[in-house]
């Protein structure tokens, strides 16, 4: 695996070079700027090799590779320019720098390989240092014993870091010229030679009376701190160099036992409600699933965007149903109305700003989400469920007026578990788990690791990012919808919804109905609804008819998903619930 640095200001470029190197299993980081590009060198040491557009940032490329050129470290670091600048000249130019090859857009996957394969036959980090094995059988000691040279060796840089500055102010040449002496022999007698030039062109200058040469001297001597590390440590990895998702992975698996294994009971809730609120404050937008993320960027490119299918997608996933309301209810309108539907809200938004919310999206793993029996397919099927009987709900006690609003509060009214899945996907399962094993409702588990519920986060995200008031009020009172204070109707109705996919088993949501299914009538929805209906109105025709459509609809899906082994497509599922 080798790693790479791309310096180039496009965007597309950037996603492209990642996918290529990424199929060989090779680590990708991009710089926009010369500035970030020198940043990642300095701090990944491990880069192997450069690709560099030459038109970066108003034709700054030429210039950041003349400085490479100028640098005792990486003077010879490889740096191939792959450019759309045909300019014979600036070819010239680059030959001239010593480029390993200087090739014309659009990129070339053997090509790319080619220029990596290249780069790994003589690493430009081995004229650093003496080859380990020989250099011991050549004076005579173990392999352990040169690591302990080049530790202490390390660890003079670090100190060299700190005093070496202040010699600029204080001149105390005998002080000076020891230490650098010191220094530069103990990294020659253990084969290194990261920084010996660099600290005997200390010296000169010393001699020469120039002292000012101390002043700027700590990133050097740092950065051959820093090669020495990862030569004595070859496993490590810097952050820098490193693609997030693995990032995320890594500070994931220090979080598992925070979460599984401490015992509530005992100790009490993990996080407090007032830490975890401040937490939901700082995300920019709402968390979607990372492969329904990715489709919805590819539908939103901003070259061919389809609105027809950005429409589909806000429709039928939660959370890029919340990320379009949110975005549609920020712009100055002069109708001052407020949008609780997706379609509507992509049309308001049009390509450009879609292209941005898309690029801009928070993801979740969808792995975080298989905590059996729950998955992302389950849940997805949960939501998209309870947003369609209520649709159906709608239409069979002709609340037609509240079609549209409800469909979206039903897809919405339990994104608050999305936001938890986000910001600590372990405490996700943990909850799930603790749930599952005390046979308590899922609210009750989340209190004794949150000190609050996922629908108290909602509420407090949807108030913060101005969704719908109606949306709001749907998402805090959905499960007592007596206590609702406004917009009862609708709340009654998604209640109703959830309580009928609930029993008849339309996905998961991390609660377990009990093996029966209580009457409609017992509900707290139906006693909200029933004072708005005819008194000749037939229940029981009427719940009949409704666990018959969601369980033709479970079975719809579940078929769907058996036969393709894929998520199923909503379409026929909502026909069999009446949306439009």
């Amino acid at each position: 695996m080798a790693n790479i640095l791309l310096l180039d200001d496009s965007e597309v470029a950037g996603r492209a070079m990642r996918g290529i190197l990424g199929k060989a299993g090779h680590r990708c980081a991009v710089a926009t700027n010369p500035d970030d590009a020198w940043r990642i060198l300095r701090e990944g040491v491990l880069v192997d090799l450069v690709f560099v557009e030459l038109l970066v940032v108003g034709n700054l490329g030429m210039g950041f590779i003349l400085r490479l050129r100028d640098d005792p470290y990486f003077k010879n670091l490889p740096v191939v320019v792959y450019t759309a600048e045909t300019d014979t000249k600036q070819v010239r130019k680059a030959l001239d720098a010593k480029v390993q090859n200087y090739l014309i857009k659009p990129y070339r996957e053997q090509v790319i390989f080619a220029e990596v394969a290249k780069a790994a036959v003589n690493p430009w980090r081995s004229l650093l240092f003496e080859e380990p094995r020989s250099f011991c059988a050549q004076l005579g000691f173990g392999l352990d014993t040169l690591t302990k040279m080049r530790r202490q060796v390390m660890l003079a840089y670090d100190e060299a870091v700190n005093i070496y500055p202040g010699w600029a102010r204080s001149r105390d040449n005998a002080e000076v010229y020891s230490r650098l002496d010191t220094l530069a022999n103990d990294a020659e007698s253990a084969g290194i030679w990261a920084g010996v030039d660099y600290v005997r062109s200390l010296r000169e200058q010393a001699e020469l009376g120039n002292w000012d040469a101390f002043k700027e001297c700590a990133p050097m001597l740092d950065f051959a701190s820093r090669l020495i590390f990862c030569q004595i440590n070859p496993d490590y990895i810097p952050d820098v160099l490193k693609p997030a998702e693995e990032i995320e992975e890594t500070r994931q698996a220090a979080e598992r036992p925070r979460w599984m294994n401490v015992d509530v009971d005992v100790s009490g809730p993990v996080l407090t409600a007032g830490l975890i609120e401040k937490e939901v404050a700082g995300l920019n937008g709402c968390p979607v699933i990372d492969t329904a993320a990715a489709t919805f960027a590819m539908a939103a490119d901003g070259r061919v965007t389809s609105m027809t299918r950005c429409m589909e997608l806000g429709h039928d996933d939660p959370g890029i149903c919340a990320q379009l309301l949110i975005a549609a209810n920020r712009l100055d309108r002069d109708d001052g109305a407020t949008i609780d539907d997706a379609k509507a809200a992509v049309t308001l938004l049009g390509e450009i700003r879609l292209n941005a919310l898309a690029k801009s999206t928070l993801m979740i793993n969808e792995k975080y989400l298989r905590v059996p029996p729950l998955s992302w397919p389950d849940y997805w099927m949960f939501l998209v469920g309870v947003a369609r009987v209520s649709q159906y709900i709608c239409q069979y006690l002709e609340f037609d007026y509240l079609r549209s609003v409800a469909y979206t509060a039903g897809l919405l009214h339990d994104i608050g578990k999305l936001l938890l899945l986000r910001l600590h996907p372990w405490g996700f399962a943990a909850t799930v788990r603790y749930a599952q094993q005390r046979k308590v409702p899922l609210r009750d588990a989340e209190r004794k690791y949150l000190g609050c519920t996922t629908r108290d986060l909602a509420v407090q995200f949807a108030t913060n990012q101005k969704l719908p008031p109606t949306l709001v009020e749907v998402i805090r009172s959905v499960e007592t919808p007596l206590a609702a204070t406004q917009y009862a109707e609708l709340v009654a109705i998604v209640a109703l919804a959830r309580h009928i996919c609930l029993h008849n088993r339309m996905g998961h949501c991390g609660d377990t109905p009990g093996d029966s299914c209580p009457p409609i009538v017992s509900t707290e929805a139906w006693q909200v609804l029933e004072q708005r209906l005819f008194p000749s109105f037939d229940l029981r025709k009427f719940e009949a008819q409704a666990h018959a459509c969601c369980r033709e609809m479970r079975m719809e899906l579940l078929g769907q998903q058996q036969r393709h082994g894929v998520r199923p497509r909503p379409e026929a599922a909502g026909e069999l619930a009446g949306a439009s």
